[in-house]
C-alpha cells in the first residue's frame, strides 16, 4: 500500500490513508468575492474536465446558502460566483427559512444532470432536500426527500434493482440520542420509503459513538460500494469528527461487507482544531481521478476553511478489504 508511516506521539507506526494538501488550506472567508464570516464543507465534483466544488458558506446573520468555485487543478487560481450560486428561497419553499447547507453532488447518468443533495433548515429542524441541474447555474428543486430532523444525504450514481438508494443520516426517537445511517428507496427522486438501518455509531469508548452520518457519496467499485463517514465522540471538552470507511453490496448496500474499526483520518491541523467549530474534519465531497487513481477528498476545517487530502483508490480499497466484517450492534 501507498502510504506513509507517521509516527504518534507515543512514537508508535501507525500508516495514514490520506495526505494533506502542504499549503493547506485552499479556500478560506478571504478568497470569497463578497463579504462572508466563513467557507466549508463542500460538495465535490468534475464539470467540463474541472473540479468543482460547492461549498457552504455562512454570511454573517449566521445563515448559510451554496457557492461555486472551480478549478482546473482542484487546487489554485479557483473561480469564484461573484453572488451565491444557490440561495434558500423561503418563499417557494419555507422548510429553507433558515438557510441550505453541506451538499453532496451525485452524477446521474441515466438523467445526464447532477443530483444536488443538501440540508434545508427551518424551525422545524434540519431536513435533506434534493435538486437537479446540468449546468450549476439554474437548479431544478425537487423539495424535501424526508421530514426533519434529517441530514448528511447523497444518493447513488445509478439505480439499483430499479429503484434510486439515498444515504440520509435521520434522528429517530427509538434510537436517540444516537444516529445511524439509513437506506431509503424511490421510484422517481420525490417519494421514498423502505428506510432500514445500514450503518451504525458505536456504543462505548469507540471514537464514533454518539452518531455518525455519510461524508461524500459512493464510489462504485468491483468489490462493493466505498463510502466515507463521519463518526463524532463526544468528550469533556466537545465533540470531535474523525473519519471511516466502510464497503456496501453492490447489490444490496443495506448489507455492509466491511467497515473500519479505527479511524483513518482527524483533525490535527491548526485550521482543523482551531475555527468557529473546533477538532472538525468533515468532507461532503471526493473526485475520484479514473486515470490515475488518485481520490481528492475536500473537507471543512473547524466549520472554518475548506481544505483537500489525496489518496490512491487501491489503498482504500486494499485498507477497508483487510477490516472486520461488519457486525451490527445489539440496539438495533
Amino acid at each position: 500500500m501507498n502510504k506513509k508511516t507517521v509516527l504518534n506521539k507515543d512514537q508508535s507506526p501507525f500508516l495514514e490513508l490520506f495526505q494533506r494538501y502542504p499549503q493547506n488550506p485552499i479556500l478560506t472567508a478571504n478568497d470569497w468575492p463578497y463579504t462572508v464570516n466563513s467557507v466549508f464543507n463542500p460538495g465535490a465534483t468534475t464539470f467540463h474536465n474541472k473540479i468543482l466544488l460547492l461549498a457552504r458558506v455562512e454570511d454573517r446573520r449566521g445563515l448559510s446558502h451554496l457557492t461555486k468555485a472551480v478549478s482546473k487543478d482542484g487546487i489554485s487560481n479557483w473561480q469564484i460566483d461573484t453572488i451565491p450560486t444557490m440561495e434558500a428561497d423561503p418563499e417557494k419553499h419555507p422548510e429553507e427559512r433558515w438557510g441550505i447547507e453541506d451538499s453532496r453532488i451525485t452524477w446521474l447518468a441515466e438523467l445526464n444532470k447532477w443530483a444536488v443533495t443538501y440540508v434545508a433548515y427551518s424551525s422545524d429542524g434540519p431536513l435533506v432536500a434534493i435538486a437537479l441541474t446540468d449546468d450549476f447555474v439554474y437548479f431544478e428543486r425537487l423539495g424535501p426527500a424526508r421530514p426533519a430532523e434529517d441530514k448528511d444525504a447523497a444518493l447513488f450514481p445509478r439505480r439499483i434493482k430499479g429503484k434510486w438508494g439515498l444515504l440520509h443520516r435521520p434522528m429517530v426517537a427509538q434510537y436517540a440520542p444516537a444516529a445511524h445511517i439509513w437506506l431509503s428507496y424511490s421510484d422517481d427522486l420525490i417519494h421514498w420509503d423502505e428506510r432500514r438501518v445500514v450503518l451504525i455509531c458505536r456504543r462505548g469508548g469507540w471514537w464514533d459513538n454518539s452518531r455518525i452520518g455519510l461524508a461524500a457519496p459512493p464510489i462504485e467499485t468491483a468489490d462493493g460500494w466505498l463510502i466515507l463517514y463521519h463518526g463524532v465522540r463526544i468528550t469533556a471538552s466537545g465533540s470531535i469528527y474523525r473519519l471511516g470507511v466502510a464497503m456496501l453490496d453492490l447489490d444490496d448496500p443495506s448489507r455492509v461487507l466491511r467497515r473500519s474499526d479505527e479511524w483513518i483520518f482527524r483533525p490535527e491541523k491548526s485550521y482543523e482544531r482551531l475555527g468557529d467549530v473546533a477538532d472538525v474534519v468533515f468532507p461532503c465531497g471526493w473526485v475520484l481521478d479514473d486515470q490515475t487513481g488518485l481520490v481528492k477528498m475536500y473537507y471543512g476545517g473547524a466549520d472554518s476553511c475548506i481544505a483537500l487530502a489525496t489518496a490512491a483508490l487501491s489503498d482504500l480499497i486494499q485498507y477497508v478489504s483487510e477490516c472486520p466484517e461488519a457486525q451490527k450492534d445489539a440496539i438495533l
